[in-house]
């Protein structure tokens, strides 16, 4: 009795998930390249502080944001879940970033009025003349 060899091949076709999962790692690395060529093109181009400085930097927290809402969407599986179970994740996120910004504000309003220039005070460095000569007048005799 002769025993048949069967070949066995496993094909492995990728599911929509891996597929997906690829889509995005594309994306998320098209959109890291191009925020790193803005971040070095501001070093490069050495630009003035300015609108165009503004803007680039603006760009890149945009597409930084981007990269968020990708990541917490699909390797969170966020963007899969219900509407109301997205809000309560996403409205505490919203108010916590509220609350850094109105610390961040707080603390450079404190930090500029501490900081303001009072023409009035008058640092001395030197001893003034008057002290001079007084201790000469004394000879350090007492």
């Amino acid at each position: 009795m002769e025993h048949g060899v069967t070949e066995v091949s496993i094909h492995h076709e990728p599911s929509s998930s891996t597929a997906r999962i690829w889509k995005v790692f594309w994306i998320l690395l098209i959109i890291t390249m191009v925020e790193l060529g803005l971040g070095l093109s501001l070093y490069a181009l050495s630009l003035p502080e300015g609108l165009r400085m503004h803007l680039i930097k603006g760009v890149i927290i945009i597409l930084s944001l981007a990269k968020a809402y990708y990541i917490v969407s699909v390797f969170m599986h966020l963007g899969d879940e219900i509407r109301n179970m997205i809000m309560t994740i996403v409205v505490p996120l919203m108010l916590f970033i509220w609350f850094i910004l109105a610390f961040l504000s707080d603390g450079s309003s404190y930090r500029h009025l501490r900081n303001k220039y009072d023409p009035y005070y008058k640092e001395r460095t030197t001893v003034s003349p008057k002290a001079d000569t007084v201790a000469t007048k004394s000879g350090g005799k007492d």
